[in-house]
């Protein structure tokens, strides 16, 4: 049983260091497991056909979707203009002064807007950089400032947050979207404004010791970023044959009026967005919220689901499947709202569609790569150890699947894949603990997500290390403000959250 424990050990000691030298997780995650299996003495072959795999294509076939739609709905966001343009208005409202509050919003409302947030990190590095030269503010930040828009309480927090983070634990523990909207407002508060609070401070400080937004040296920064590059890579200005045709694209800006014209390479007006048409670029993005809130609160409660006790739908419950149906059916409004007001340059859209496809299909194997070693690991016998010692830490549901979930989010470097781990293997067990307890499944979902948000950025996070890239940062100059305002702020709102929860219950 010793060396079980071990091997377990060491497969997650191996996991964490190939994932942070850049080795792809779809091939970290099976090389891991074999560690595992060794040391435990299980059988390699079998383990990988009919536990791994099986694992991780239960995964593919229930966020797939998700993870699709979300990368389409960002790429034509990002193809019609309409992302740059929220940026732009964002930022002639609050200031462009305000460099780091509007970077934080702007990224916010595309995530709860639905769009994928590596996309949306992509999409906001030139802008930030932009707002942040003009601003004189250390681009050492810039990483931190978009990350806190991001990773934290838009992912995790925010009631309705259609990001799979706030999908994955409805499957589980028969919530929606919404749940727990108090306490997700309240832990919003708390990330948001502890957040933004740091980097005032550490700009502030940087300033004070002379150090302006030239001072930070680039490490091999990105001079632009294109989501959807091949298979989620990264695609250098000058990169590929379409490079000639991208430098001579070129915006015409007024930054008195804000309005500013998209021309095409012929140098003709493609889209014009005056001050009198600033909304449109909006209209996507509330419709993923207006439709997700009508479909979860008054559309699907007033339907008859009876049908689906039936055998060919295997006797599904409504509210394991309301979440991600709901976000499905908002990012195809949305997508669908897209082509209508754009159905004169439909033929330019095309490209969204293919790059979509091809960049949701990384993001969305390398987490279920890692559900599978997650799998793996669950079944080998040292694991019930681990499983029980996990238990004996919390003797509360809540604080129970917090810290399961955490542990998990920690090891792997994703909070998806964390979470989805650690409710594979004790949800179940959770369900029970909170019935027993008397403990809501509303606020076990919306402390789960967040907890989910906390340490799954490591310095080896996968996230982290590509944001990183996409700002042209190392972890030196950029992770102590990552670290801050993603691990920092949400641990201590699932904690003051926990007491909330214990004194006056979930609302």
């Amino acid at each position: 049983m010793l060396l079980g424990i071990v091997g377990i050990i060491l497969s997650l000691a191996l996991l964490i260091t190939l994932a942070y030298r850049g080795m792809p997780v779809v091939i970290a995650a099976p090389i891991a497991s074999v560690v595992a299996l060794v040391f435990s003495g299980a059988p390699i072959l079998a383990s990988y056909t009919e536990i791994f795999m099986p694992a991780l294509a239960g995964f593919v076939a229930s966020y797939f979707p998700v993870f699709l739609l979300g990368a389409i709905f960002g790429l034509l966001m990002t193809t019609t203009g309409y992302a740059e343009s929220i940026a732009r208005s964002v930022t002639r409202w609050i200031g462009a002064r305000n460099a780091l509050l509007a970077t934080v919003l702007t990224s916010a409302l595309m995530t709860y807007g639905g769009i994928s947030l590596f996309v949306v990190a992509f999409v906001m590095f030139p802008l930030a950089r932009e707002l942040f030269r003009v601003a004189d503010i250390p681009k050492r930040l810039i990483p931190g400032t978009i990350a806190l828009g991001i990773f934290t309480f838009t992912m995790t927090a925010l009631p309705g947050s259609p990001q799979v983070q706030n999908i994955i634990p409805g499957q589980f523990f028969g919530t929606g979207t919404f749940a727990a909207p108090g306490l997700g407002l309240i832990g919003t508060v708390i990330i948001l404004g502890g957040g933004m609070l740091w980097l005032e401070y550490r700009r502030k400080s940087l300033i004070a010791k002379g150090e302006h937004f030239a001072d930070t040296p680039d490490a091999g920064v990105l001079a632009a970023a294109t989501p959807g590059a091949g298979s989620g890579g990264i695609r250098r200005r000058g990169d590929g044959p379409g490079a000639a045709a991208a430098t001579a694209e070129r915006e015409r800006h007024d930054g008195e009026t804000g309005s500013w014209t998209e021309t095409s390479s012929g140098g003709t007006p493609a889209t014009a967005l005056t001050p009198s048409n600033h909304v449109v670029p909006f209209l996507p993005l509330l419709a993923v919220i207006a439709v997700n809130f009508t479909c979860t609160l008054l559309v699907f409660p007033a339907l008859d689901w009876g049908y689906l006790q039936e055998e060919r739908f295997g006797g599904v419950e409504l509210s394991t499947r309301a979440g991600i149906w709901a976000v499905v059916i908002a990012l195809v409004v949305a997508i669908l709202l897209i082509m209508a007001i754009n159905v004169r340059r439909i033929g330019s859209l095309k490209q969204g569609f293919s790059e979509g496809v091809k960049g949701s299909m990384l993001p969305i194997f390398s987490t279920a790569s890692e559900v599978g070693y997650g799998a793996v690991v669950a079944s080998v016998a040292a694991f019930a150890v681990v499983r029980d010692a996990v238990f004996n830490l919390g003797g509360n549901a809540l604080v129970t699947s917090v810290l399961s979930t955490s542990v998990t989010a920690a090891i792997t470097g994703s909070s998806s894949g964390g979470m989805t781990i650690a409710l594979n293997a004790f949800g179940s067990d959770l369900n029970a603990m909170a019935i027993e307890q008397g403990a809501s499944a509303e606020a076990m979902h919306r402390l789960t997500a967040i907890a989910a948000g906390g340490l799954d950025t490591l310095p080896h996070s996968g996230a982290v290390v590509t944001l990183l890239l996409v700002c042209g940062m190392t972890h030196r100059q950029s992770y102590k403000d990552i670290a801050m305002v993603t691990i920092v702020f949400p641990i201590m709102a699932v904690a003051v959250l926990l007491g909330i929860v214990a004194l006056f219950g979930a609302f």
